[in-house]
């Protein structure tokens, strides 16, 4: 955290009520990340969804284009090196985006002063299956609306951020197969007489990240919910309910500056476990699949993580899942099987 965002990072973090010092690490740190592209160096250290379908043996179907039909089918696995694997090898480090502001799955541990979570653990088992050392990474953590910036920019080899598949951003960055599933619900006050994604919004303030899939669905049906800032993407905008990081938003509903958030169950559980006052309303109103993503065209590289994917369904997920969700996200049998093209 650079001397010159540190004390306006702090003073939003204190201001918060009912945070505990994960918590407040946290938004303190995502914060940050929503001012510029933090490099984090590395670090030593350990690494609700409908239920997954295991870690079967994986399907080959048919990719429609016109249709986007299957967008989570990927490439096939292979331990074949090509430019971008050579590239890593040579550089002898594997660059990640991630997040360092998502508890359970990619935060800061402010005891350990290191990065810990669900998508941690995936980042350091590829950095292993290409280097063979789950420690020869780089962290460097971006904002919700910069994933597929530092990637084309070339800054991160892969992002490993709760990033969800879909038809829209398979045709800007390389997808691996699913690693989890996982709905939009609503986050709100405990007292609040929100109910879910449905009429009760109308009226009221909603948060959610700019370039998120969330923010899609509100465009589809908002609800008569007030989802927009005056002057989104340009110089007066003011970042209140379209916020450059995820986690933004809940500090604004801590703050009473909106009245609720949407966005993926699996962080929203995480942060209501943070903050006893907010609560999952009503029930997912999507599907949604996270995959690690790459630049387009760096196919060896989306290939090899396909290939760590598939040893990684058979036992370490359960284990990272155990360790870092299964107490806010109950009863998810194992992974999405995956799909290949």
């Amino acid at each position: 955290m650079s001397e010159g965002t540190e004390p306006l990072v702090w003073r939003a973090a204190r201001r918060l009520r009912g945070w505990g010092g994960v918590a407040a690490m946290a938004v303190a740190c995502g914060l940050t990340a929503s001012l510029t592209l933090l490099p984090l160096a590395r670090e030593e250290g350990g690494a609700a969804a409908a239920p997954g379908t295991g870690g079967g043996v994986g399907v080959g179907v048919q990719v429609k284009a016109d249709t986007c039909r299957n967008p989570e089918a990927s490439l096939t696995p292979s331990t074949e090196d090509g430019p971008a694997i050579r590239a890593v090898k040579e550089r002898g480090k594997l660059i990640v985006g991630v997040d360092q502001s998502s508890y359970r799955w990619g935060y800061r541990n402010p005891e350990k002063g290191v990065l810990e979570g669900f998508d941690i653990a995936l980042a350091r088992a590829v950095a292993k299956g290409v280097l063979g050392d789950e420690n020869a990474v780089i962290f460097r953590a971006i904002p919700t609306n910069q994933r597929i910036a530092a990637l084309d920019s070339g800054k991160v080899d892969l992002v490993v951020r709760t990033m969800t598949i879909n038809c829209k951003r398979i045709e800007q960055v390389a997808f691996s197969t699913a690693y989890f599933q996982a709905g939009q619900q609503v986050l709100a006050p405990k007292r609040s007489d929100i109910t879910g994604y449905d009429p009760s919004l109308r009226g009221k303030r909603v948060c959610t990240a700019e370039g998120s899939t969330a923010h899609e669905a509100l465009e589809e049906n908002s609800f008569g919910a007030v989802f927009e800032d005056e002057g989104d993407g340009t110089k007066d905008d003011k970042d209140l309910l379209t916020v450059p990081n995820q986690l933004d938003c809940l500090a604004r509903l801590q703050l009473g500056e909106v009245d609720a958030v949407v966005t993926d169950n699996a962080l929203a559980a995480g942060q209501a476990a943070q903050d006893p006052a907010v609560e999952l309303k009503g029930k997912p109103f999507t599907k949604e699949y996270y995959g690690v993503a790459a630049k387009l065209g760096n196919d060896d590289l989306v290939r090899r993580v396909n290939h760590v994917l598939v040893g990684y369904r058979q036992g370490p997920w359960q284990a990272a899942y155990r360790q870092w969700l299964e107490k806010d996200l109950p009863g998810i049998s194992g992974p999405p099987a995956p799909l290949y093209k």
